[in-house]
């Protein structure tokens, strides 16, 4: 077995080894000591070639709790390579909620396959969840709920729990008590069931003051109620109170770190679905319409500048511009930096995939360096009636957003290695590298050609 000291990077550093060498039982052997969403942090951190490899070599059992721990981006790739069957054999035994979680992201035919293969029950219970907003409770809710009515006995509810015997769900911590007609009136927990007379009824033994989630609450609304109340589970109920599901602390775990990765990648106007090894191009079409943003900001203030051109000679036309040129390698820098600190804090970047990574962000770094470089070269041009200063600002663009796309990968891993926290001061050191080399190279160009 392996240790459990074992790293995600040490991990990593195996499964590397045994897919350049082809060395299947090694990658049986990782995979084997490892949990569902252990394997899923591993395929997040493996380029697209070798995560479709290893991805082969997971047994098919845990194919599905897998696709679960994954984010969208990745989970799409993952689904585009398995066959039909594969997809349903590994969401067969699914619960409610997660397969509704992944029920969109299905090919067609096999969701509709999917659907025609269930009971009346299942499918009405899938889509009862799949009509209820993504970020909503209604979505985090599993419906495998035991329920108890207060009027009977601790007892009863004995006996029907033996009855029950294996189908108990997992993670109940408490039976849920409803009236007659299914509402729900208070939690009856398993330690005062054990520990109560058996001859007392439910109602004499039952918590009252448990706070209900509401179907249509927000996610995070939910998870802040877990969060101040300390909560294990919930119940959820509809307008009426009845009561249709139970939230539990596994799920709220996932609601955090999503909202925590969103809040994250947001600084950098980055989806919190970005996959870290995702090809160039794609990367590079999502990042360039942030910079888009950003470089109008950006001439926003050079044309503020630009206002007092009356008065000035061609010489300040280049202290119009110098924002341009500092601030678009700025942005290119922090959207490299935010990705790179969020591997690093995951475990998903070690030695094995920094250089793969390097090179990934000089591709992009180049695709878009040179895409905005044309598009400011043809407006500093037309402002400036001068092709000299366009080719210049173009030149020293590039240069910076290719800078900035190293520097965003080198900083952090530097930082690392001097015991420095890259969520810190990472940001600080980047500022400094693309400004500096920014200024240089427009200001050194001009020196050389203008002056």
């Amino acid at each position: 077995m392996t240790e459990t000291t074992d790293t995600l990077e040490g991990r990593l550093s195996r499964i590397h080894k045994a897919l350049v060498e082809d060395d299947f039982a090694l990658i049986d052997e990782v995979l084997d000591d490892l949990e569902p969403a252990e394997i899923a942090l591993l395929l997040e951190s493996l380029p697209l070639a070798a995560r479709t490899r290893l991805w082969e070599r997971v047994a098919q059992d845990v194919d599905g709790e897998v696709l679960l721990h994954v984010h969208d981006e990745v989970r799409s790739t993952l689904i585009e390579d398995m066959d039909h069957h594969e997809i349903v054999a590994a969401t067969s035994n699914m619960d409610t909620s997660d397969l509704a979680e992944l029920f969109e992201d299905l090919p067609q035919q096999v969701a509709e396959d999917m659907l025609r293969s269930m009971d009346e029950l299942q499918r009405a219970r899938l889509q009862e969840a799949l009509s209820y907003e993504e970020d909503s409770a209604g979505r985090l809710m599993r419906t495998d709920t035991v329920s108890v009515r207060a009027d009977v006995t601790l007892e009863t509810v004995q006996r029907f729990l033996r009855w029950k015997n294996q189908s108990i769900p997992d993670n109940t911590d408490a039976l849920m008590v409803v009236d007659r007609n299914g509402i729900f009136v208070g939690v009856l927990p398993l330690a005062r069931l054990v520990s109560q007379s058996s001859e007392l009824a439910v109602a004499d033994v039952l918590e009252s003051d448990i706070d209900s989630v509401s179907v249509t609450m927000k996610s995070w609304d939910v998870a802040t109620l877990f969060q101040t109340h300390d909560l294990v589970s919930a119940p959820v109920v509809d307008e009426k109170g009845l009561l249709l599901g139970r939230i539990i602390i596994d799920d709220i775990v996932d609601v955090i770190r999503e909202g925590s990765d969103q809040a994250l990648m947001n600084m950098a106007g980055l989806d919190e679905e970005e996959d870290l090894f995702a090809p160039v191009i794609p990367s590079a079409k999502r990042r360039a319409v942030w910079l888009g943003i950003n470089l109008m900001t950006a001439f926003l203030a050079a044309w503020v500048i630009g206002r007092f051109e009356a008065a000035l000679d061609q010489i300040v036309a280049l202290a119009v511009l110098m924002p341009i040129v500092a601030s678009m390698g700025g942005i290119a820098g922090s959207q490299t930096l935010t990705l790179a600190i969020r591997g690093l804090a995951l475990g998903q970047i070690s030695r094995t995939n920094s250089n793969w990574l390097m090179r990934k962000e000089i591709g992009i770094s180049l695709i878009n360096g040179v895409l905005w470089a044309l598009v400011v070269a043809v407006i500093a041009t037309l402002w400036f009636q001068d092709i000299r200063i366009g080719g210049i600002i173009a030149v020293a663009l590039v240069i910076n957003m290719l800078a900035a796309g190293i520097a965003g990968i080198a900083i952090p891993l530097g930082l690392k290695r001097l015991g420095i926290d890259p969520a810190l001061s990472g940001s600080v050191v980047l500022t400094t590298v693309t400004d500096v080399i920014g200024f240089m190279a427009f200001l050194g160009l001009a020196t050389v050609f203008l002056l």
